[in-house]
C-alpha cells in the first residue's frame, strides 16, 4: 500500500507539473505567489488547527492534566516539524541533529536511545564520517515517505554494529547510494527521505555516543539563499506531519485500551511502516492504575543482545526520564537467582529494585524490546494486577 501511495503521489506531481507547463505557468512561479499573497501560511496554520483532532480521537483521555500533555505534545511536534522540514531540510546539506530527545518524544521513544535524523534524498549520494567510540550498539537506517505525505516510515536500507567495518581507531567512512558502493554501503532508492541513527546504550553514565557527520558526495560549498518554493514545501510537509503522526499513534493507544495492563507482541509490520527496527520485537500495550495498585512484570529473557522496558504518557511520549525512573534495561535490571526479571510498576516504591516510578501518572502507554533475540520469544509477557500493600507486605515478609 505504501509503495502504491508513493507511486501515485511521483505521478500527481509529474501530472501537476506538465498542467502547470502547458498553460505557462513554472514551477517557482506557483511558490513565489503563494508566499506573497500569505497562503502558504495560511494553509500551515488551518492545518496546525487539524492537528487537535488527536486530542479528541475516540479513547483520548478527557481530564485536564492529559490533555494539557496533548497540548504540549502538538507544540512539540510543531517545533520537530518546522526544525525538520524548515530550518534543516535541504538535502544536498544535510545535517544530523536530534529531532527526537528529553523535550521532543513521539512514538514511544526509547530513554535509551541516542536518536539522529537528516533530511536526504534519493536524487544525490551520500558519504557519512564517523568515530564508534564507546556506544553499546550502532545502527544506520534509510526510510521512505514521511508521516506528511505518505503516513509513515517504510525501511530501506540497514547497516549495524556486526556489518560495520570500523578502523583500528574507531573511524569509518559509509556510502549512501542506490548501488552497491564500497565496504560500508547504506541503501537509498529514489523516494528516500531520512537519515535515522539509532544508537543504544546499556550504561549511559560511561558510554559515548558515536561521532557522525554526513556530507552529499559533489555538494561543495554552502546552502544559497532560501527560496519561496523551499519554505512553502517545508511548511505544507511539516504541517502535515504535525498533523499525521498524533493520529497515527492516537489510533494505536486507542487499541492498546482492548489489553489494558498486559504485554502482547506488536505487530512487526505495522511498526516497520512507522519507523520502528526490524530488528527488535516490540510488546506496545496501555496501562491504567488506581493509586493502591501496582503492576507486576515476570519475564524469562530469551537469549538476545539486550532488552529494555519504559512507561509512557498516553499520547505515547516517555515519561520524563531526566527526572525518574521510567526505563530499566538489561544492565540496570537486578535479576533473580534463576535468571528472570520481575518489574514491577507503581505509584510509591515497593522497595524492590526493580521499580518503575508512574512520575505522577495513573495511565498510559508502555512498550517492552528484546533487542535482536537469538530465540523464540513469547507471544504474551506475563503481567498481573495486585494490590500494593499487599505486594510491599509479601516482599518484606
Amino acid at each position: 500500500m505504501k509503495k502504491i501511495l508513493v507511486t501515485f503521489l511521483v505521478v500527481f506531481q509529474s501530472i501537476r507539473r506538465g498542467w502547470l507547463s502547458l498553460r505557462g505557468i513554472k514551477e517557482e512561479d506557483v511558490h513565489n505567489q503563494r508566499i506573497v499573497s500569505g497562503k502558504a501560511w495560511e494553509e500551515f496554520c488551518d492545518n496546525l488547527k487539524a492537528a487537535g483532532a488527536a486530542l479528541v480521537f475516540p479513547g483520548a483521555p478527557q481530564d485536564p492534566i492529559q490533555q494539557a500533555e496533548g497540548v504540549r505534545y502538538l507544540s512539540r511536534l510543531t517545533r520537530a516539524g518546522l526544525e525538520a522540514f524548515v530550518e534543516y531540510s535541504d538535502p544536498k546539506y544535510p545535517i544530523l541533529r536530534r529531532m527526537v530527545h528529553e523535550t521532543i518524544k513521539m512514538g514511544a521513544d526509547n530513554p535509551d536511545n541516542h536518536y539522529l535524523n537528516a533530511q536526504i534524498s534519493g536524487e544525490f549520494d551520500y558519504v557519512i564520517t564517523g568515530k564508534r567510540n564507546s556506544i553499546h550498539y550502532l545502527g544506520l537506517f534509510t526510510q521512505n515517505g514521511n508521516y506528511g505525505t505518505t503516513g509513515g516510515l517504510s525501511p530501506c536500507g540497514v547497516l549495524e554494529d556486526g556489518e560495520l567495518k570500523v578502523r583500528e581507531d574507531g573511524t569509518f567512512e559509509v556510502v549512501l547510494s542506490k548501488k552497491k558502493t564500497g565496504e560500508n554501503w547504506l541503501q537509498i532508492e529514489e523516494t528516500t527521505s531520512l537519515l535515522m541513527v539509532r544508537q543504544t546504550y546499556l550504561d549511559r553514565e560511561n558510554e559515548m555516543p558515536a561521532e557522525l557527520s554526513i556530507k552529499a558526495i559533489g555538494a561543495d560549498g554552502y546552502p544559497g539563499t532560501i527560496t519561496p518554493k523551499q519554505v512553502d514545501e517545508g511548511l505544507n510537509t511539516a504541517s502535515m506531519f504535525i498533523a499525521g503522526a498524533p493520529i497515527l499513534f492516537s489510533k494505536w493507544a486507542n487499541g492498546f485500551q482492548k489489553h489494558t495492563n498486559k504485554l502482547p507482541m506488536f505487530d512487526p509490520k505495522v511498526s516497520n511502516d512507522a519507523g520502528g527496527d526490524a530488528n527488535i520485537i516490540y510488546y506496545h500495550s496501555h496501562w491504567k492504575l488506581s493509586k493502591d495498585q501496582a503492576l507486576v512484570i515476570e519475564v524469562m529473557p530469551p537469549e538476545c543482545d539486550t532488552w529494555n522496558f519504559q512507561l509512557n504518557n498516553y499520547w505515547m511520549e516517555s515519561l520524563d526520564y531526566r527526572f525518574f525512573t521510567i526505563c530499566i534495561n538489561s544492565h540496570s535490571a537486578h535479576y533473580n537467582d534463576d535468571g528472570s526479571i520481575t518489574v514491577v510498576v507503581a505509584h510509591q516504591n515497593p522497595g524492590v529494585s526493580n521499580w518503575i516510578e508512574t512520575a505522577g501518572h495513573f495511565e498510559g502507554t508502555m512498550c517492552w524490546r528484546w533487542y535482536r533475540p537469538k530465540t523464540t520469544v513469547p507471544q504474551e509477557l506475563s503481567t498481573k494486577v495486585v494490590s500494593f500493600y499487599e505486594l510491599k507486605k509479601k516482599w518484606h515478609a
